[in-house]
């Protein structure tokens, strides 16, 4: 079975809660992963973290504020 489709699944037979413990999860596995990072390449990784999370944040908060503005309606 294609791995996607295991996750499409998987989130589909998940709640809101299960959903953000696993982003607890893989949140504190960075944090990890930040921690145990050569000091050289901690400035790099932060900048990456950092370029990831705008690029990500944006589109699921514009989508989460299009859902929201049309519930109001």
């Amino acid at each position: 079975m294609n791995l996607f489709r295991v996750a499409d699944d998987y989130c589909r037979a998940s709640s809101w809660k299960t959903l953000a413990l696993v982003k607890f999860c893989l949140f504190f596995m960075g944090i990890i992963a930040g921690v145990l990072l050569a000091r050289r390449w901690q400035r790099p990784a932060i900048a990456a973290a950092g370029a990831v999370f705008v690029a990500t944040y944006i589109p699921l908060m514009a989508k989460f504020f299009r859902l929201w503005a049309g519930k109001e309606t």
